[in-house]
């Protein structure tokens, strides 16, 4: 028998908890990975906190961890988590049922997060975080009895201590109590604080073995999930995109710059960027793939597949793409090439009419398969642009982080109008009528992209070598086109940028300015002006409710 000190207990306990929420997040992901891998409770949890984040929080992590703001968001669960674990562990160690109840109840929260996600379409999503409780809370209901009993008692059975007395001899224990007179050792209850007696040998392997178990069980569950995708992957392999029936002009002479430094004129697929609220991207596979078309004004519903979108006319355009969450100089832009079907072509087969025109629907709402709504205004979707239904990016299959095998592109409009990826549902309705996701969030229902530049070159705080510094960015205006960029050298006069050539007003323009640098401190700024004769304003603006407004600066120590 062994005396546990509080000093030691309490540290036990503690690793008892953690490894009961381990045991509970490995057989969770193991059966994610037999409903489907958003069920598991960590994914279903920070979907749940995506949903419930105030658009200021978004937009602060978006700026601070750009694309890792999901994975900072999963590993703040899991030390959440982590930390509860611990705090439940300790306190199963004086309220043994009590701790494993803790463990049921964040096992139940996980499933109402699970089954209130807009994706969800069964209550087996509940079962991964409910049954991985129920294994949690049996490991720290184990680990934690073992603390507080003896290896005997561990069974049932009480133990007779070796100094208890017997009937040997007719004689007491070692020290011949008085006949009748309690053990009061052996029946000394645990006292706080106190020693108590435990199973050591007990502990270290049920917590080994609950460990071992598992880590097995959590990686043959991500081994399953992993598995789950081939098909998606297979059908993405199988696609060989046709010839399209309008190529993208060439880009004339010109439209590209080499200035070191400078964004490319065509973003590569792996550098674009990625803004979205889906924590596990889906994988999708072609093959099953439909998408429906239905709603007001509707005359014609159609539902189609991918291979009858392949064979229909398609087109290739070179389109910018910008995110609302994009603050002044910020890296959420980027600029394509898009093959796809006109949007415009399909509603109008369906039976759908602008408003101008007559139609009763003025809002398009695009879902997709992770329950994302976006609502689109009809009438700039009809109105001539390029609206497509995009199902190729740079020449090759869309990735899957960026829709595959459709996603909607439109220019002019903020993604989060416009640029539902994975899409699975059209339907035609009114602004009055429905808020698609972000509009119930505080943004604003229709959002055309407003004018901006950026100065890519030089960059912050960098130290060029006084003489010749070449000044040089990017600035967008989609669908109007940007006109003239200018750029400013402390609160000096405005000077003309040289322009490459445009390639459509869908795109981007590069820009540079060589400048006579002098020594010292130095602000330079930009501006541009659309088409329409537009000033880019210098009023600051937040991304909240229709994107970000204002110059962007950048301050540089000349030498």
């Amino acid at each position: 028998m062994k005396l546990l000190s509080r000093g030691v207990r309490l540290p036990l306990a503690a690793l008892s908890g953690l490894l009961a929420g381990f045991a509970a997040l490995a057989v969770a992901e193991l059966l994610s990975a037999a409903v489907r891998p958003e069920s598991g409770p960590v994914i279903a949890v920070g979907g749940a906190a995506i949903d419930r984040t105030p658009p200021a929080v978004k937009d602060w992590a978006i700026r601070h961890f750009g694309s890792d703001d999901k994975l900072v968001l999963q590993l703040g669960i899991v030390a959440v988590l982590a930390l509860l674990a611990l705090v439940l562990g300790v306190l199963a160690l004086r309220f043994r049922r009590a701790g494993a109840a803790g463990v049921l109840l964040f096992g139940f929260v996980g499933a109402v997060a699970a089954t209130s996600r807009p994706d969800s379409t069964s209550a087996a999503d509940a079962l991964p975080s409910l049954l991985g409780a129920v294994a949690g809370a049996g490991v720290l209901y184990l680990l934690v009895g073992r603390l507080t009993t003896g290896p005997a008692t561990a069974n049932g059975t009480a133990r007779q201590r070796p100094d208890s007395g017997g009937p040997q001899d007719g004689v007491g224990g070692p020290q011949d109590r008085e006949a009748g007179a309690p053990d009061r050792e052996a029946e000394a209850p645990a006292r706080e604080g106190g020693a108590q007696d435990w199973d050591r040998r007990g502990f270290v392997v049920a917590a080994t073995a609950a460990a071992a178990a598992s880590a097995g069980t959590g990686l043959l569950g991500r081994a399953l999930t992993g598995t789950q995708g081939r098909g998606a992957v297979a059908s993405r392999k199988a696609v060989t995109l046709p010839r399209v029936t309008s190529a993208a002009r060439p880009l004339a002479p010109g439209a590209v710059l080499h200035t070191p430094g400078i964004s490319p004129f065509t973003t590569p697929n792996n550098d674009f960027y990625r803004v979205d609220t889906a924590l596990v991207v889906p994988k999708v596979n072609a093959t099953t793939w439909r998408l429906k078309i239905h709603g007001k004004g509707v005359s014609r519903p159609v539902t189609l597949t991918f291979d009858d979108l392949l064979q229909r006319q398609l087109v290739e355009r070179d389109i910018t793409l910008t995110c609302v969450s994009n603050e002044v100089g910020g890296p959420y832009v980027g600029n394509a090439r898009w093959t796809g079907v006109r949007l415009a072509d399909l509603l109008r087969e369906a039976g759908v009419r602008p408003p101008s025109r007559g139609g009763p629907a003025d809002q398009l709402v695009a879902r997709s398969v992770d329950g994302m709504t976006i609502g689109s205004p009809v009438e700039d979707l009809m109105d001539g642009r390029d609206a497509l239904l995009a199902l190729g990016m740079n020449g090759e299959p869309l990735p899957f982080a960026h829709g595959f095998p459709v996603r909607m592109v439109v220019p002019g409009l903020y993604g989060y109008v416009s640029a539902c990826k994975w899409i699975r549902d059209i339907e035609l309705t009114t602004f009055d009528a429905y808020d698609a996701y972000w509009v119930k969030r505080s943004w604003a229902q229709r959002a055309p992209i407003k004018t901006q530049s950026r100065i890519d070159t030089p960059k912050p705080f960098a130290r060029p070598k006084a003489g010749t510094v070449m000044v040089a960015g990017v600035a967008w205006a989609q669908h109007r086109g940007v006109d003239r960029v200018e750029v400013r050298v402390d609160e000096g006069p405005w000077m003309t940028a040289d322009l490459a050539a445009e390639d459509t007003a869908d795109t981007w323009r590069q820009w540079s300015l060589p400048w006579k640098a002098t020594s010292g401190g130095h602000t330079l700024t930009v501006r541009a002006t659309d088409r329409t004769g537009q000033v880019q304003t210098d009023r600051r603006t937040p991304t909240i409710p229709d994107g970000a407004s204002g110059w962007h600066s950048v301050v540089i120590d000349v030498d």
